[in-house]
């Protein structure tokens, strides 16, 4: 029987830690049974249902391992509805390190605790300054 979340913000943290832990199992049972569940990423197509659990599942084969540090930008709650939004700094050991992205989590409470019902996320903007489309450092003349 899957964990019981009394909040949002403990279900967020069995999220993080079950891919942190590669817990294939935690992970899907943060996640409501429910064919409604979402996941969107940037360049992928929408997931829905059990799309979201296929398109987890090689995160926890072979050797491969995410560590994601994350900030919480904001919380709102608005009855059995709660919605987090975030800041991702994925890394992955051996590899160069990636800008942030962020993140949206929305939460359902129902009979079995909070749980996940979208996971969400795309690259942040440019620092300030930046003019848009052009990365840090590729046109020195033009950053502030």
């Amino acid at each position: 029987m899957p964990e019981r979340y009394a909040s949002p913000q403990d279900a967020e943290d069995a999220f993080y830690d079950a891919i942190d832990e590669r817990n294939a199992s935690r992970l899907r049972g943060v996640w409501e049974d429910s064919a409604d569940i979402a996941c969107l990423l940037p360049m992928q197509p929408l997931l829905l249902g059990d799309q979201v659990h296929q398109a987890w599942a090689p995160l926890f084969g072979g050797n491969f391992h995410l560590d994601i540090e994350v900030t919480h930008i904001r919380w709102v709650m608005a009855g059995d509805l709660a919605i987090h939004y975030l800041e991702e700094r994925v890394s992955v050991p051996g590899r160069p390190a990636q800008p942030p992205v962020l993140a949206t989590n929305i939460y359902r409470q129902g009979p079995e605790g909070w749980r996940l019902i979208l996971h969400q996320n795309s690259p942040a903007p440019p620092p300030p300054g930046t003019p848009a489309g052009i990365p840090p450092g590729l046109m020195p003349g033009l950053e502030g």
